[in-house]
């Protein structure tokens, strides 16, 4: 199953009316990034036990460590949680910024420095949502 089938499957698994924000939430990734590379984790480490939720991932950019090597990674990610959806922004140097400069508009949600959560789209604003993700692809289209 390429990529594309993993991500369709993966949000089709989904319950109303996570299935259709998710699908939502996938078709403005696609309009933010449109020629993206796409990324699915199904969140299974080497041994096949789950570590995470699985994550689909949105865009590119090189992580460098200190001790000189790097990993390729998602820019954005977007996965189900057992409350609703996580929107990961990836890369942001300054973790407070998000929650500093979005969080009194996004509505009902919770930010951490990199982790915008919220149970459904109707909670939030999905223009100060794409704002952040915006901010999130240039602050790592930059590095």
């Amino acid at each position: 199953m390429d990529v594309q089938e993993q991500i369709k499957a993966y949000i089709t698994s989904q319950s109303e009316p996570k299935r259709s924000d998710m699908q939502t939430l996938h078709m403005l990734m696609l309009h933010v990034l449109p020629e993206c590379k796409l990324w699915f984790d199904n969140g299974k480490n080497s041994e096949n036990k789950t570590v995470s939720n699985p994550t689909i991932g949105y865009g590119f950019y090189t992580i460098k460590y200190a001790d000189g090597k790097t990993k390729e990674f998602f820019q954005i990610g977007m996965s189900a949680n057992t409350t609703g959806i996580s929107v990961y922004i990836l890369g942001i140097k300054n973790r407070t910024y998000l929650a500093q400069t979005y969080g009194k508009e996004i509505g009902k949600a919770s930010m951490t420095g990199y982790c915008i959560k919220f149970k459904t789209l109707k909670d939030i604003n999905i223009h100060i949502l794409e704002a952040a993700i915006r901010y999130g692809v240039e602050a790592t289209s930059e590095n």
